[in-house]
């Protein structure tokens, strides 16, 4: 199991060693931070690093590099390497500057960031995007754990009114609303540590079950260097995309102003912002290999894996967690499926306030300011998740733009970090080269993908086998992306320009 052990210790090394070049690349300084000069008791509240650590953790985490991680190993142990790669040289430097850039500005939220950055067009565009975006997430991690709570009950004997999903969504729902509302430090401070620390227990669990069992074995990578998938899904772009939380994801870049917050000096930045990242590169690392260890590979391809995860998302979890761990693992599985989301969701919610609060001017010291947001956004997503319990709106076709969308806001974050770099006069290409590779990547997933463009350009076989019109989506996301890097070079030159003869 040589290729998962290196790509251990490339993560652990990648964080030691680039994740430090990125640090010093900001420069963080002693300054007083927005926990400290602002402290409103809300949501700048100074709280200790570890804690910081494992909030950020389980707010970028939730079950993205889980499900993410199992839904990538359908391509092989080559999503290894997009894992190991894209967290250190993407994902961290994403994180990192999505969270310092906002200290730098108060804690503003991404939207704002972006704005001044990119101008004001594309920061309304983020504002609209963010909101949206954030009540989406907030409202899928309700219905979601909702159901499963219902399928727990019935499952243990349980009838009437603790098995139906509207009884749970209400509960969640009035949770999110206390959750968003109180004090950072009240709720998401106190427990959310200790879910962190199950989530790492959980991936810990997994992979002490896969190398203490002589019939699991991780494959080498170089020994499958090529296509897994059983529906012949191109690696490009569909896996840098479906994986998701487990290599970069825009989501983060949302949930950073969070801790941004909360942080007593910039100098923690590195360990709560990269290594956070780090972290569920590494959690992500372990379950993809879990995907590709524990299922069955027929004609070189993963139809085990897809088996399982045809079951559904929370049923794959709960047998890897049963084939590894037992019955502790069972214990931790229905813990994560339940709880993770729902800490992703409540999370959402609270950054979708602080957006708005930032968007509208809003100062929320008082009860009052805090309710006037509280309402609508939570009162939004009770509509929109009831009305899916009830059966009125369907998520299905909504939720596949997720990834794309995710991926898309990771690509903006990056360039405006590239143009704060360029600002401060320092190097630009640590984001600058990350954010090409994703604005190929996004791209070229807009023109394949079937929910997007792919329905226009793509056929199928007599059989009904997709045939992906990779000739056209592939030069035409190479140059989506050239051209992108152009347009900011070009940016630069104006800037410089207009300073000199400033």
């Amino acid at each position: 199991m040589l290729s998962f052990i290196l790509c251990l210790a490339l993560l652990i090394v990648g964080y030691l060693t680039y994740g430090k070049i990125v640090d010093n690349t900001f420069g963080p300084d002693d300054r007083e931070t927005p926990a400290v000069r602002i402290n409103d008791g809300v949501d700048y509240v100074v709280m200790p690093q570890w804690k910081l650590f494992l909030v950020q953790l389980l707010n970028i985490a939730g079950l993205g590099p889980i499900f993410g991680a199992m839904q990538g190993a359908l391509w092989g142990p080559v999503v290894f390497l997009w894992i190991t790669f894209g967290t250190i040289f993407a994902g961290g430097v994403h994180d990192y500057f999505s969270g310092m850039i906002s200290e730098r500005n108060d804690g503003s939220s991404v939207a704002e960031v972006t704005g001044k950055y990119l101008g004001s067009g594309m920061q309304n565009v983020m504002r609209v995007f963010s909101v949206v975006l954030l009540v989406m997430v907030g409202t899928v991690f309700a219905v979601g754990p909702a159901g499963l709570i219902v399928t727990l009950c019935k499952n243990g004997g349980l009838s009437g009114v603790v098995t139906t999903t509207l009884f749970w969504l209400i509960i969640i729902l009035v949770y999110y609303f206390i959750a968003t509302f109180i004090s950072i430090d009240k709720i998401i401070g106190k427990i959310y540590p200790i879910f962190g620390l199950c989530l790492i227990i959980m991936a810990i669990g997994v992979i002490f079950g896969i190398f203490t069992n002589p019939d699991y074995t991780i494959p080498e990578i170089w020994s499958h260097m090529y296509n897994m998938h059983p529906a012949g899904t191109p690696i490009w772009s569909f896996m840098f995309i479906t994986v998701a939380c487990g290599a970069i994801s825009g989501f983060h870049s949302t949930q950073s102003p969070l801790m941004a917050r909360c942080m007593k000096s910039e100098k923690q930045g590195h360990f709560v912002f990269y290594g956070a990242m780090v972290a569920e590169g590494i959690i992500a690392l372990i379950w993809a290999a879990a995907g590709c260890a524990l299922y069955k590979v027929t004609g070189g391809v993963s139809t085990g894996l897809a088996a399982a995860l045809a079951e559904g998302q929370s049923a794959a979890i709960y047998d890897v967690c049963s084939k590894t761990m037992g019955g502790v693992g069972i214990a931790l599985a229905m813990i994560g499926v339940v709880v993770c989301p729902i800490t992703s969701g409540d999370t959402a919610f609270r950054s979708a306030r602080l957006t708005l609060s930032d968007w509208f001017h809003v100062d929320q010291g008082s009860y009052a300011n805090r309710l006037k947001l509280c309402i609508p956004v939570l009162g939004v997503g009770a509509i929109l998740g009831i009305g899916n319990a009830i059966g009125a709106i369907d998520y299905t076709v909504i939720w596949r733009y997720f990834s794309w969308t995710n991926q898309t806001l990771a690509m903006i974050v990056l360039w405006a970090a590239s143009m704060y770099l360029f600002t401060e006069k320092k190097n630009f290409w640590i984001t600058a080269v990350p954010a090409t590779f994703m604005s190929a990547v996004s791209c070229t997933y807009f023109i394949l993908a079937p929910e997007c463009l792919g329905g226009l350009i793509n056929s199928k076989t007599a059989d009904g086998v997709t045939i992906y019109n990779t000739a056209v989506a592939y030069p035409i996301g190479i140059i989506f992306a050239a051209v992108l890097l152009i347009i900011f070079l070009r940016a630069t030159k104006k800037h410089s320009a207009k300073a000199s003869q400033a």
